[in-house]
Formats: C-alpha cells, sequence, structure tokens
C-alpha cells in the first residue's frame, strides 16, 4: 500500500499532519522543516550554507541578499516596534554576512479594520530605523486582507548589501581554537515582549535589545578581517545558533557559563515562567568566532561600541564533541546544549 505520510511525516520521526507554530521557532522543528520540505526543492550553491542571507558573486564583487518577515505581537513593545524590528532584522543579517547594507524592500500585509493612525506610526518608525542604519526603503509593496485573516500587521523586508574584498563570513568557517565571543546581555527582547503581550506589569525598565549592528560589525572587521563567523542569536537563542554554527563547522563548542552576560531582570523572570535564557530570542546582539590570538583585540573594539559594551569571550571551538555545544557550568560540571525542540513563545519577532 502507497504511504499517505508526507516527505516531512516520513523524515526523522516526525509526525505531525498540519505545520505547527513551533515550526516557526528557529529550532529544531523549523530546520527539520528546512531541511526536508524546502531544501529538496530549491538547493543551490547560493542557498546551501544555510547563513543568515546569501552571498552571491557578480561582475563588481560580492553581494549580500537576505529577506525575513515580521509577525510579532504586540506591534509595539518596549524599546521597539514591529517596524524598527522590521528593518534592524534584516540590516543585521546582512552584517552577518560581513556586508554594508544598502537597500530594502518593504512589503505589508495589512488586515481590514487596522487603524491608519497606527500604521503611519509603523511607517515613521520605519523610516527613522532606516535612517539610523544607514539603508533606503527603494521598493515595496502593500496587501489588505479581510478581517480576521491576519493578525492587524505583518511586514516583509528584503535588503541587499554589498561585501569587501577579503570578507568571508559563514557558519562553515568556524575551526578548533577559535575563540567564542558574544555582544551583551541575552534575553532582553523575548522578555520584553512577552512582558508587554501577557501584561505581566513586572517593575524596571527592561526593553528589547532591537538595534542595528552594522556599525559594530564594520569596527570590528577593520580590526580583523580575519573573523570567521557572525551570527545574530534570535529565534532559539545563543544555544540553538552555537548549535547551526557547530553542525556547519563539524566542530564542537565549549562555552562558560560564568562568562554569560544576563540581567538579573532577565534571569529571575526566566526563572518564574520556567524559562531558559540561552534559549531566549535577542535583536541586537551578535556572536563573533575568530583566530584566540585576535580575539582580544576584537573584544577591546566591541568593549568601545555602545551596542556591545557588556561584550564578552564566552568560549572556544573544540576538535571534541563534533556538532555538540557543552556547556561548563559554575561549579565545573558539563551541561550538553541541544537546539530548541519546541517553542518558548511564538511571534517574537
Amino acid at each position: 500500500m502507497k504511504s499517505r505520510l508526507t516527505p516531512l511525516e516520513r523524515g526523522k520521526g516526525m509526525f505531525q499532519e498540519k505545520v505547527l507554530l513551533a515550526h516557526g521557532s528557529g529550532g529544531k522543528l523549523s530546520h527539520d522543516l528546512i531541511q526536508q520540505i524546502f531544501l529538496p526543492h530549491f538547493s543551490n550553491p547560493f542557498l546551501q550554507p544555510l547563513d543568515d542571507g546569501a552571498r552571491i558573486d557578480n561582475q563588481e564583487g560580492f553581494l549580500a541578499f537576505s529577506t525575513d518577515s515580521y509577525v510579532v505581537n504586540p506591534i509595539f513593545f518596549p524599546g521597539g516596534d514591529i517596524g524598527k524590528l522590521a528593518v534592524f532584522g534584516t540590516v543585521n543579517d546582512l552584517s552577518m554576512l560581513g556586508a554594508v547594507p544598502s537597500y530594502l524592500s518593504l512589503a505589508l500585509i495589512i488586515e481590514e479594520g487596522l487603524s491608519v493612525e497606527l500604521l503611519e506610526q509603523v511607517v515613521a518608525s520605519v523610516r527613522e530605523a532606516a535612517e539610523l542604519a544607514g539603508v533606503s526603503i527603494v521598493t515595496g509593496d502593500t496587501k489588505v486582507v479581510e478581517h480576521g485573516a491576519a493578525d492587524r500587521l505583518f511586514i516583509n523586508t528584503a535588503g541587499i548589501g554589498w561585501i569587501k574584498p577579503g570578507v568571508h563570513l559563514s557558519g562553515t568557517n568556524a575551526k578548533p581554537g577559535d575563540s567564542v565571543l558574544l555582544s551583551g546581555f541575552l534575553g532582553d527582547h523575548e522578555i520584553a515582549v512577552l512582558s508587554q503581550r501577557e501584561g505581566f506589569g513586572f517593575e524596571g525598565s527592561l526593553k528589547s535589545d532591537c538595534a542595528p549592528l552594522n556599525g559594530v560589525v564594520e569596527k570590528m572587521l577593520e580590526v580583523c578581517p580575519s573573523i570567521r563567523c557572525l551570527r545574530d542569536p534570535t529565534r532559539g537563542g545563543l544555544a540553538t545558533t552555537l548549535n547551526e554554527i557547530a553542525s556547519m563547522s563539524c566542530a564542537g563548542i565549549t562555552i562558560e557559563e560564568e562568562k554569560l552576560p544576563v540581567r538579573d531582570a532577565v534571569r529571575g523572570i526566566s526563572e518564574l515562567l520556567g524559562l531558559d535564557p540561552l534559549y531566549l530570542a535577542n535583536e541586537g546582539k551578535l556572536i563573533a568566532i575568530c583566530p584566540a590570538h585576535e580575539a582580544e583585540k576584537v573584544l577591546e573594539v566591541m568593549k568601545f561600541h555602545p551596542l556591545s559594551k557588556d561584550a564578552e569571550i564566552i568560549g572556544r571551538v573544540t576538535e571534541e564533541n563534533p556538532k555538540r555545544v557543552t556547556l561548563r557550568t559554575l561549579i565545573g560540571g558539563h551541561r550538553i546544549l541541544d537546539m530548541l525542540t519546541g517553542a518558548q513563545y511564538p511571534r517574537i519577532c
């Protein structure tokens, strides 16, 4: 009898008949969906590395191209909004390839009944974010769907940037002996969004870290063009992103718990909600992997920039445990950090 299972259901023990919210979490289910549904249809040399964007060779050199969609709920949250998130998210994806972001597209899917005043606030925020990041919105599209067919407003942005000669960043480049750097505190974005969405009313000034990282990256590459890899730990957080790099590079990664910067407020709220800060989404942080002898120089530059002043060297790339990420705990033990399996909370970006 012919199997009635879809390719997704037949692969790796997954037996869902429908797409789940967890398939959009950036964790293991997202990766399974990509590997089993999309890659068999679209695999090509530009897509195959599965970095945050594509590095494309043309007559004038290398360009970077990236696209992303934003469905954050609520639309406005402490420290940002869907407009800023859309611009900075695509700017950061281009920056993680070492590109200088230049041009963005802006496409909006608007639910019928959305306040025109609110829409203009979002569009104004997009303009301000683009000016801050130094990019231009050069093309776009608008669609309106019936009430109930969307949740107020979704945004898609795509971006193009230019990669300078000699720069080649990819998650496939990490080598044993390299140092792993993190630009600052973990989990601010996801906790800020959740607090606003659920009306927790937590005291304090915790805000999303939503910010453009192209300025930081430019300074880092000036002092160390040999940086191997940059990634922004968005959905799935630090642990999931490091797992992606370890898998792509076929290397192990060990990080030190005592070196991981987490605000007391984020740690406390995470404990209250049963969350792990290592898997929380960030929107203004980056991971850098570079040769160990260059690490202190890169760290110094990062600490000089206001968006990465709390940077730390958090670990190293190893030959041991290839494709695995290990956390050395405060008491000297070791804990395997796997990729996020489901979704701690959906729609945080």
